[in-house]
Formats: structure tokens, sequence, C-alpha cells
């Protein structure tokens, strides 16, 4: 296991608990206690957890919202098998040569991957660490939209970012998400994060929302859109059924792989 996986999972657990010992954590991750030492110091060091003789607790981070949200590295890893099925579902709703708006996100990072593999494509982004990646291929035309770094999401975001993207249209937006239900619809851990995620919705002709089964009931901090402003969900066979049933009441189609 990836140490940003068995980091990722470790803050699943102290989440869920609201405390976790190490014993406890070792015992479920299959690795020794002081791996798990460790790994519960460089968290505490980042915020996203709050050290105890013997374990740790919720803090940092982890009290601003439904659970902390993972910086980037930790959530990369995770789940990844999930991301890749859901990834290669939503670029066949990518036809060659269209304009495609990318939020950030490790499952909407994945769809680049596959679209830039696949052929001529203009990509339209905010995540850095996207960007990053897609400099190298020639096939990709690559717009990075501007703004203040998140250093949690890796996104540009801001005033600057939506007046850039207002000058813009896409065929399809890819939107990655911390939460999606029918009763609040789609939301995420920061507000200028989804105020600039509105303005990728608002510029595009179609929202595709990309969410692995652990965000599907899930609600976080601040709202980006009601459902109807959405026109898919692509996501995993894990995911709730009952859930889905609801979003997809609400009109949303859903693809479940």
């Amino acid at each position: 296991m990836l140490k940003t996986e068995r980091h990722a999972r470790i803050l699943e657990h102290v989440s869920a608990r609201g405390a976790m010992d190490v014993t406890e954590l070792s015992r479920l991750l299959k690795v020794s206690g002081a791996t798990i030492r460790r790994d519960l110091q460089q968290l505490s060091r980042q915020n996203l957890l709050r050290r105890t003789h013997g374990g740790a607790v919720l803090g940092g981070a982890a009290l601003r919202g439904a659970g902390p949200e993972l910086p980037v590295p930790h959530r990369s890893g995770h789940r990844r098998a999930e991301k890749q099925a859901i990834a290669r579902a939503a670029a066949e709703l990518v036809p060659e040569g269209a304009v495609v708006g990318m939020t950030g996100g490790t499952t909407v990072t994945e769809i680049a991957r596959v679209l830039a593999a696949r052929g001529r494509v203009t990509i339209v982004t905010n995540a850095v660490n996207i960007a990053a990646e897609m400099v190298p291929h020639k096939n990709v035309t690559l717009v990075v939209v501007g703004g203040s770094a998140r250093t949690e999401s890796y996104e540009l975001v801001g005033p600057i970012a939506e007046k850039t993207l207002a000058d813009h249209h896409t065929d399809v937006t890819f939107l990655g998400v911390d939460g999606v239900g029918a009763d609040h619809g789609c939301t995420t851990h920061d507000q200028l994060e989804a105020a600039t995620d509105r303005a990728f919705l608002a510029s595009s002709d179609r929202t595709v929302v990309v969410a692995d089964h652990s965000k599907i009931g899930r609600v976080t901090f601040a709202k980006i859109c009601p459902l109807r402003d959405i026109d898919r969900l692509v996501t995993d066979a894990a995911a709730p059924a009952a859930v889905l049933a609801d979003i997809m009441d609400a009109g949303v189609a859903v693809t479940v792989v």
C-alpha cells in the first residue's frame, strides 16, 4: 500500500470514529505500530488530525466540514480502480475534437489522461496538476484558467478564474465534487472553489459530475449547484442505490460502472 493511500485510510478511520489508537490502526492497515506513529506525526503537521498519546483524534481541518479535505497527493492512489473505470465511461461521452472543461479532482485527472491518450481534444482547466500532465501532449490544446491557488485541490479559483471562464465556451464540463445528493445537490469544501465551479457550469453546454461511491449522499460545506444544473452523474457500482434513485428522480441521467 502506498503511503498516500495509507494516509487517506487513516484519515477516513479517524473521521468515522472520532478517535483511533495506534494498535487499532496498525491492525486495520496491516503495518507496524512504528509506521502508524510516523504517519500520524506527518498528518498532524499538516493539520489534518490531532496527535494524542497512543493515537489520534479529529482536529484541525477535520473539524471544518464533513471530514477533512485531503490534499491531492493523499487522494490520488485511493480507490484508483473505481476512478479509472469512471474515467473511461466518462470519456466515452466526449467526441474527438470537443472542447472540454475540467475542474480539479483525482477522478477528473483520470479523465484527462484517457482523453489525452485517445485523440485530439481541447482542455480548459483550472487544475494545475492536470495542466502539468497535459502540456507534453501535442494532440491536446490546453487552456489554463488563472486565479488564486488552493493548496488542497491544486486548483486556481476566484474572480480571475471566473472572468476567464466567462470569456470561453466548452462543449462539456467534468465536475469533480466532494458530495452529491438529491437534497443538497453538488457540494465541495471551499466557497471560492464552489463559485469557480459554477462559472465552469455557466460556460458549458453539458455538465457531467464524476464521483466515486464515497461521495454519493455526502454533504460538505459549500454548495456548488442544485441537481437541476447537471446533466449526468458517472459513479461506481458501490454507490448507494437509494441515493442514486433519488438523483435520477430529480432528472439526472446516471451511469454506473
